[in-house]
């Protein structure tokens, strides 16, 4: 979330960085700066009151000591209509503050300088490509591979739950596994500090890392007791850091977990979500940092060049974009996607998004530093799958597929106990 004095003292600016996300704010900017107006208003009449209420109170305590009854009784009329405006001030201030917050709500995260205008993922910017040679030679879409294999199942899948929820069975099930133990091992020798977080959280830490109430129809909800699912565990890691206040020596927190994901994927359809390209629940890696608004850039350099190091171990061909405007989530204030070149469908699937909120979820988490003079400062906040591992799964078993089953990359085989799964 934007913060209001931001917003009041840069209105032209946060105006034009938002038409870069294809977002025109210029009336929701004017009421949200109109309304602070006689919110401050109402709030230099609200202290006027209060301290007229303290005069007096001083007043009638010294007419009492001076044995002037009288003269205090009449004060303290004037009190009880001083009491009744206090009211009135504050519940006009209350609606007022709860006017502005609905609406900067609305706001997307102003995007960074380097973000270039676009409409599509067609206009992002190509930063990278690392080619690396596939080990395979049998170029099929993973889902024939998965059949032949009969390692992964989308039809069993289907039968016990729906589409979305695959059942990974025998040497998938213990790829997967393989993977998610490679990426923490990773990740902790990365200085990472691991985390094992709830699968669900309440609707105050879905507001506070921006899920809600912008993706709220992506999310699956649990009525009876008000809980949703995660969508990727930057919502309960991030959420560890609500209402804190951290020291500035501690900084960077860099904090790593693995869980299930739940997406409802509205509107998904097509050749595009065949197999395991767009999932329901999936399996995730994901890695979190905060640090002070000065460093947060190195540290999303930092975090894009990790996961570019994960998929040179995986021998995988992968390529680097930074979103355009028209791309960029609305939380995000630069973002870059990493994407394998996929041999079976002849495609890119995205693997990786890492991204610096900036403090667009600080805002709404009230994360905070102490600084040098020992004031309170919002953090910026960045997190990045690293990595997500349906199309990762695909890539490998598409580009590493031969005439006597599929190689499993050199970094995997410790973990598999086998370096290729057999036809």
């Amino acid at each position: 979330m934007l913060q209001i004095a931001y917003i009041r003292q840069n209105k032209d600016k946060a105006i034009e960085r938002l038409k870069i996300k294809n977002f025109n704010a210029s009336e929701l900017i004017e009421s949200i700066i109109q309304k602070d107006e006689q919110k401050r208003k109402i709030k230099s009449d609200l202290d006027s009151v209060l301290s007229s209420q303290n005069n007096i109170a001083k007043e009638i305590g010294l007419l009492y000591k001076g044995g002037k009854k009288e003269a205090a009784e009449q004060k303290k009329e004037e009190t009880k209509l001083l009491k009744q405006k206090e009211k009135e001030l504050s519940d006009l201030f209350d609606n007022l503050e709860e006017e502005i917050n609905s609406l900067i709500v609305q706001l997307p995260n102003t995007p960074h300088e380097l973000v270039k205008p676009g409409k599509t993922s067609e206009d992002n910017e190509i930063v990278i490509e690392e080619k690396i040679e596939s080990l395979g030679n049998e170029f099929r879409p993973h889902w024939e591979i998965c059949e032949r294999l009969k390692i992964i199942d989308f039809e069993l899948g289907n039968k016990i739950t729906g589409a979305g929820f695959p059942v990974y069975r025998n040497h998938g099930a213990k790829l997967q596994r393989a993977l998610i133990n490679f990426f923490l091992d990773e990740a902790t020798n990365e200085g990472f500090e691991e985390q094992q977080v709830p699968l669900f959280v309440n609707e105050d830490s879905a507001y506070a890392t921006g899920q809600l109430p912008d993706k709220e129809g992506q999310m699956y909800h649990i009525g009876v007791d008000n809980f949703y699912l995660i969508p990727t565990a930057e919502v309960p890691i991030t959420n560890i850091f609500r209402d804190v206040i951290i020291e500035k020596d501690k900084l960077p927190i860099k904090y790593v977990g693995y869980t299930p994901c739940f997406r409802r994927e509205a509107g998904s359809y097509g050749k595009d979500v065949r197999g395991l390209n767009r999932l329901h629940q999936f399996d995730k890696v994901e890695i979190v940092q905060i640090d002070t608004p000065e460093n947060s850039y190195q540290r999303l350099e930092e975090m894009r060049n990790y996961v570019c190091k994960l998929l040179s171990k995986l021998g995988l061909h992968y390529r680097v974009l930074r979103l355009c405007g028209g791309d960029i989530s609305f939380t995000s204030a630069m973002t870059y996607d990493m994407e394998v070149y996929s041999k079976g469908q002849d495609r890119w699937l995205e693997v990786s998004s890492v991204s610096n909120f900036e403090t667009f979820q600080s805002n709404r988490l009230k994360l905070r530093y102490r600084d040098e003079e020992r004031k309170t400062q919002l953090l910026h906040t960045l997190n990045g799958s690293a990595l997500a591992l349906p199309r990762i799964v695909a890539s490998i078993l598409e580009n590493n597929n031969t005439k006597d089953g599929v190689i499993i990359p050199k970094c995997l085989t410790k973990y598999t106990g086998f370096e290729i799964i057999k036809y």
